[in-house]
């Protein structure tokens, strides 16, 4: 569990966190392949003054093939909304699977804000852009039909992971994820990761921000690319991830899948120095009518 660099209350049962951000991303909720109670249980253990919801909460994709929402995953919608009524400011970032809520930018609904995208200032005064990511996948961009594809076969390998997990589990091993290892493993896949982590930092670069955060790829980081630092915080379905904000602006992911805390790198630690903005017209999207 928790590493001294976590911020505890001494009144909060062990385990719990107090933290100033939170953004978790790719919940896929009304998937098989969400990993709900592991994400009910972070949920409870963390409180914070802000959460972002980046993209791909509700699986729109999916459910339009085929119904699937257990009451797992009615919980953990409710409990979001609980904490927004508590007094956490909830922003909901839209990704491609549940591009649905862009039409709905700058409503709020049960408390929860909607934006295209926005800018996070950290408590040590770095400025960082928050977007889904999806607008950096070419696969995404150019050819949507192979998008859907090669979600169905994704779907597959969800379920050869569950099916191998639980027979980890009845040998007593813990839990692994065959789908992050093999998209680690396969050359193309890591080509892709890279190729998108650059995308979206020379787009932030442009911006004139520190960095950003990001989701789409299923694959947690804290680095620095080009002076631009890259935070993603993952996903709910493979690698149970989820990146914070301490009170100071120390940037850390953590990693429920292992029950560890992986500590931030050190470009996340030493606030970085804000790149020379480009000048370039203003973006088409709708910025968030966040401050």
């Amino acid at each position: 569990m928790p590493t001294a660099n976590a911020r505890m209350d001494p009144d909060d049962p062990p385990g719990h966190l107090n933290v100033r951000t939170v953004w978790i991303s790719d919940l896929h909720l009304g998937t098989t392949g969400c990993q709900a109670r592991a994400l009910m249980d972070f949920l409870r253990d963390v409180d914070c003054e802000t959460l972002y919801l980046v993209g791909d909460i509700i699986d729109g994709w999916q459910l339009r093939r085929s119904w699937y929402w257990p009451q797992a995953h009615n919980d953990v919608v409710q409990k979001i909304l609980r904490k927004a009524r508590k007094g956490t400011r909830v922003i909901f970032v839209p990704g491609n699977h549940d591009e649905f809520a862009r039409r709905y930018v700058t409503h709020s609904f049960g408390g929860v804000e909607v934006a295209e995208e926005c800018i996070h200032v950290t408590a040590d005064g770095r400025r960082l852009w928050v977007t889904h990511g999806d607008l950096f996948d070419g696969v995404i961009q150019c050819a949507k039909w192979l998008a859907y594809t090669g979600d169905v076969a994704y779907e597959f390998t969800l379920k050869l992971n569950r099916w191998f997990n639980r027979a980890r589990a009845h040998l007593g091993l813990p839990y692994w994820s065959l789908s992050r290892y093999l998209k680690l493993k396969v050359k193309r896949a890591v080509s892709y990761v890279g190729d998108f982590e650059m995308a979206v930092a020379r787009e932030a670069r442009k911006r004139g921000v520190h960095g950003v955060v990001c989701g789409h790829i299923h694959h947690a980081e804290i680095r620095e690319i080009d002076g631009i630092l890259y935070c993603n915080d993952g996903d709910w379905v493979e690698s149970l991830t989820a990146l914070v904000e301490h009170a100071d602006g120390r940037l850390e992911i953590i990693d429920r899948g292992d029950t560890v805390w992986r500590p931030a790198s050190s470009a996340a630690v030493e606030p970085a120095r804000r790149p020379e903005p480009v000048e370039l017209p203003e973006p088409a999207v709708v910025r968030s009518a966040l401050p």
